[in-house]
């Protein structure tokens, strides 16, 4: 009781005490003394962010569904607390039991973002925990990574016990069994994480070895122990129709950056872009049944008290039964004052007809997504996408009364030539035209239409992960082609332009393809107080590039530098399904500006089909 009555004292004096107190609607309480396994589930940014994310929610409720384990959950301490947490060398705490992690079993962190690396290195240090994995004993818990930034571990290599690539739903049961048993069999950590290593999807970094030649390049990354394994393939759930999903998800006390109920319609992409990383580490498509989407829909709403539900997906417009569900939860939730959020739509007859139903038109606006300017660069990164169907697009909308668009782009693409970067201008002023040739007294007063341009980074196991990135200022340089041509535009004054940060790009693309040097880096720049380095209020690039400059690691080493198809890439041992042979051809095919067609319309041979059971088309 004293260390919680501590607690409250401290969170009197900080900033949304809320956001580290727990006992949210639908948190789970158990006795932890009646179970084997501890686990706390980390997201490492703040309570909002964190809260938002679905992959957490469903592990949480699998977890928590054995008897012998007990899931708890921890964020990223925001400065205020962090302060006070070193300065009184309070140990940082799980939200249920408010008990230090440093007595848990397993410490989970969910990586989703390169971004959050050194809040990665505070969550450890708060927790008292080694930074470093090999100091790490049975007197701390087991390290284990996961989400989308383990398709590429080597940066972090040197700060987790384990990482489990792929999807969570599959391989945890094997896992957890195997640490209850060695606990109670006396092995040693260093014999459970051997054993650990031949459970699917489970790598473990410290059981490989890494040479490079003179020049910096990778020339062997083989395992060093014998039977483990040489290659990590990534785990899947195919049956997403029977499988762990929370029906009594947790409710912040405090909005979170998404405060509604998620419906997650299908996993993986058709479509097949090769700047997208989602859309080919999560292949095959698996669609989730239309009546267990109806359900789970019921059920939490009821569960939460949410007003809004969305639809989860990388593509809506491609689940087959998309138009079912949308219209059930339309004729049975709208009366409800239940709001329906319909991300990834394509806006054609159907999405329009939707979103009129469910959409404050003179609030909400429209999104498009060309992604380049020009139709030459649109088949480089096989978008799929015409401008006649961007601009019929548009135009279903403006005659339905919409005036808000907003459009995204990237900069710096492979091939990418100053035509195509005043071609995204030039098709913001064909939308403007397209709105204009309304009659005035039917429009819905002035075209609102918003450029938003990131700029590239080629990530892993894309067709693209082989290409060059841009410095920042060129990448700066590519931004002010777009902003002077805007200039020029006939209605500019129906246009805003924004892009994101240059040097913010550049560092992400080093830690997206950087091998296990870069951890001195990321250690390093955390030491000299970066955190949380995704917001712009708190990112300081001059902290990071003297970080660059104190280790001796280059960043243009894994930025600019154009790398060799047979080049042995950092994250080569992982068996995504898609096979590098796939990605060659494609890289191929976007130098020479073809177009893939998507999946359902033929079979692409991307080696997905390893996989049996997903939703794979033949033509």
């Amino acid at each position: 009781m004293r260390k919680l009555a501590l607690a409250d004292e401290i969170l009197l004096t900080i900033e949304k005490p809320a956001r580290y107190i727990g006992n949210e609607i639908n948190s789970v309480k158990k006795n932890p003394s009646d179970v084997d396994i501890r686990f706390a589930m980390c997201f490492p940014d703040v309570y909002e962010i964190g809260m938002s994310h679905l992959g957490i929610q469903i592990l949480y409720d699998m977890f928590n569904r054995r008897e012998d384990t007990y899931c708890e959950r921890v964020y990223s301490p925001w400065p205020d607390l962090d302060k006070i947490m070193r300065e009184k060398q309070i140990p940082l705490f799980a939200l249920e039991s408010q008990e230090p992690i440093k007595d848990f079993d397993f410490l989970g962190i969910t990586i989703q973002y390169e971004m959050c690396y050194t809040n990665i290195l505070q969550i450890l240090e708060l927790s008292q925990i080694p930074l470093s994995a090999s100091e790490r004993t049975w007197e701390h818990p087991i390290v284990i990574g996961g989400g989308p930034c383990t398709y590429n571990p080597e940066p972090l290599a040197e700060f987790f016990d384990l990482f489990y690539i792929g999807e969570g739903e599959t391989s945890y049961k094997e896992l957890l069994d195997l640490y209850k048993e060695a606990r109670k069999n006396g092995t040693s950590r260093e014999a459970f994480l051997e054993m650990a290593s031949h459970v699917s999807g489970i790598y473990v970094p410290s059981l490989y070895d890494v040479t490079y030649d003179e020049n910096g390049f990778i020339t062997s990354f083989v395992p060093n122990k014998e039977g483990v394994p040489a290659t990590v393939r990534k785990e899947i759930e195919m049956n997403v129709s029977d499988t762990f999903y929370p029906e009594k998800p947790v409710v912040p006390y405090i909005r979170a950056t998404q405060d509604r109920v998620v419906l997650e319609i299908q996993r993986g992409c058709i479509r097949g872009c090769r700047f997208c990383q989602a859309g080919m580490i999560y292949r095959p498509v698996r669609e989730r049944d239309v009546d267990y989407l109806k359900d789970l829909a019921y059920k939490m709403l009821e569960n939460t008290g949410h007003e809004e539900i969305s639809l989860s997906s990388l593509s809506s417009s491609d689940y087959s039964k998309l138009e079912e569900l949308v219209y059930f939860l339309i004729d049975n939730f709208q009366e409800k004052k239940v709001n329906i959020s319909l991300p990834s739509l394509r806006i054609d007859a159907f999405a329009i007809d939707v979103m009129k139903k469910v959409q404050d038109i003179k609030k909400s606006s429209l999104t498009f997504a060309p992604e380049a300017g020009s139709q030459r660069l649109r088949d480089v990164i096989n978008k799929g996408l015409t401008e006649e169907t961007i601009l019929n697009g548009a135009k279903l909308a403006f005659d339905a009364g919409w005036n808000r668009v907003k459009l995204y782009f990237m900069l710096g693409l492979p091939t990418e030539t100053v035509e195509d970067m005043e071609g995204i201008p030039e098709l913001a002023e064909k939308i403007a035209r397209v709105y204009y040739e309304i009659p005035k007294d039917q429009r819905n007063g002035k075209a609102q239409i918003t450029i938003s341009t990131s700029f590239f980074v080629p990530k892993p196991f894309t067709p693209l992960q082989w290409a060059t990135m841009c410095t920042k200022e060129e990448y700066l340089t590519r931004a002010r082609v777009v902003n002077t041509k805007m200039k020029e535009m006939l209605n500019k004054k129906s246009m805003k332009y924004n892009w994101h940060e240059a040097d913010l790009t550049v560092l992400e693309g080093v830690l997206a393809r950087g091998d296990r040097r870069v951890a001195k880096v990321i250690l390093e720049a955390y030491k000299s107080g970066c955190l949380f380095d995704s917001w712009s209020d708190f990112f300081d690039n001059d902290k990071w590039m003297d970080a660059f400059e104190r280790t001796g690691i280059d960043p243009d080493f894994y930025t600019l530098r154009p790398r060799d198809l047979d080049e042995i890439l950092p994250w080569d041992f992982i068996d995504v399904g898609v096979t590098k042979a796939f990605l060659k051809r494609e890289w191929q095919r976007a130098m020479e500006a073809k177009v893939t067609p998507n999946c359902r319309m033929a079979c692409s041979g991307c080696g997905a089909k390893v996989f049996e059971g997903g939703v794979c088309y033949e033509s």
